[in-house]
């Protein structure tokens, strides 16, 4: 047992939607309710709404019976759809939130990186919330001041070091949110996916830092949609699917379990889709490439051809949802992501109006190599998500002479394509003979 860092046994957890989380009651309200209830519970079944414990309260397993072990200094991939666990279950690992069944051993110091800034104090400056990070993780102040340079320069903010961390942009909070939890020496660090929210550059210092942190015969513990990372960082992978183990094992295993899963998806009607993010308001409904020239869906996209995106949706607010921002992200059937297309990138903001609708997108050439690609769907406004589906279609696409030079760019490794010149500098010998005559 003492080479055991995570230990999870019939772990489950219920949750309850459609019933509001009510505040304690006085006396008085007490009293109220006894009385109003039968009245309010009558004019419902009048008006044909539900009531009774059905009307009021809806459950969901997010876990259900998940039974795994960690050994100390693995490097675990945790992959699964939207809606298949994985947050949850680093929640309860992380202590955020209970199990409703089951348990969970967590045998050493855990450094935890959920959401961006978890744990931090928005009036406190980010030299403050560092310490304040490590006394709660239990390190003593010695042990804090001696990681501090590398937290700072790791995280890239020194000259906002003594600012309150509430004034710091998105990407600032993150380097310093995930400097702080890899750098505090924990013995067990558990990262959720919100390395999608940084740059390139900085996304590769961070499984730089885990594979450094595992080599160290720590324990990481990744939850990612990005099976390119999950297949460089890990030794073995979990795969979760509707809350249930679906794998466990090397995790070149798991990911090819869990882009077949990710075939099924596609097959499925995006509108009835339940592995989605978003309040309900708005919802995709479909998606159509379309070639401009007779406004007829592309069986097979080509590279270099122009495509319109024709992105359909049900909107089922009543009002008109205004400033709506609508994204498409292209991506490998791995999850490395190759391109995105954002209304708000070009400054276009939607008014999404009650109803059925749909907006295009214009790309003039195709930009992609031959290959099997898949796309995800994001709305937003305001910051807060509408609607999010991960792998929402595939698409196929066959190469084209895109450069007119009679070469087809058809290697094995699919990828983007950009227009380009090539120029050869005149020699100086062949520049001063054309001087001499003239030319």
């Amino acid at each position: 047992m003492n080479d055991i860092a995570i230990r999870v046994e019939g772990l489950s957890k219920k949750f309850h939607i459609g019933r509001r989380q009510g505040k304690h009651k006085t006396l008085r309200e007490t009293l109220t309710d006894a009385f109003v209830s039968p009245i309010r519970r009558a004019g419902n079944l009048l008006r044909g709404q539900a009531t009774g414990v059905a009307g009021l309260d809806e459950t969901i397993w997010a876990l259900k019976d998940i039974s795994f072990e960690v050994k100390r200094g693995e490097a675990v991939g945790i992959i699964g759809r939207n809606g298949s666990g994985k947050s949850t279950l680093l929640k309860i690992l992380s202590r955020i939130t209970e199990p409703t069944k089951g348990f969970a051993e967590i045998h050493g110091r855990v450094g935890s990186l959920l959401e961006v800034g978890t744990g931090f104090h928005q009036e406190l400056t980010g030299r403050e919330n560092i310490y304040l990070n490590g006394a709660i993780l239990g390190m003593k102040r010695a042990e804090i001041d001696r990681n501090f340079d590398e937290i700072v320069a790791f995280s890239e903010v020194e000259k906002f070091i003594d600012t309150p961390v509430k004034h710091y942009s998105s990407g600032m909070y993150l380097r310093l949110a995930f400097a702080v939890a890899a750098h505090l020496e924990p013995e067990i660090l558990l990262v959720d996916e919100v390395l999608a929210v940084g740059d390139l550059e900085f996304q590769k210092k961070c499984l730089d830092k885990m594979q450094h942190v595992a080599g160290e015969g720590r324990t990481v513990f990744f939850v990612s949609h990005n099976m390119m990372a999950i297949q460089s960082l890990c030794t073995k992978a979990i795969l979760l699917n509707e809350g249930r183990v679906a794998f466990e094992g090397p995790q070149d295993q798991a990911v090819m379990k869990y882009c077949a899963i990710g075939e099924q998806l596609h097959k499925q009607q995006l509108d009835l889709r339940q592995d989605r993010v978003g309040g309900g308001s708005f919802r995709f409904a479909s998606v159509q490439f379309l070639n401009p020239q007779n406004m007829t869906p592309w069986n097979v996209l080509v590279s270099g051809q122009p495509v319109i995106i024709r992105i359909g949706y049900l909107c089922k607010s009543s009002k008109t949802i205004e400033d709506v921002g609508i994204g498409i992200g292209i991506a490998t059937m791995t999850g490395t992501q190759l391109f995105g297309c954002r209304s708000k990138a070009v400054g276009v903001k939607l008014d999404i109006h009650p109803g059925e609708g749909y907006t295009d997108c214009l790309l003039s050439r195709w930009p992609l190599k031959a290959g099997h690609y898949t796309y995800a769907l994001f709305a937003e406004k305001n910051n807060n998500v509408l609607d999010w589906v991960t792998e929402a279609g595939a698409f196929d696409v066959e190469a084209s002479d895109y450069y007119g030079s009679g070469y087809l760019p058809t290697s094995h490794l699919p990828g983007v394509l950009v227009d380009y010149t090539w120029q050869q500098e005149m020699k100086q010998t062949d520049k001063s003979t054309h001087d001499a005559v003239g030319v």
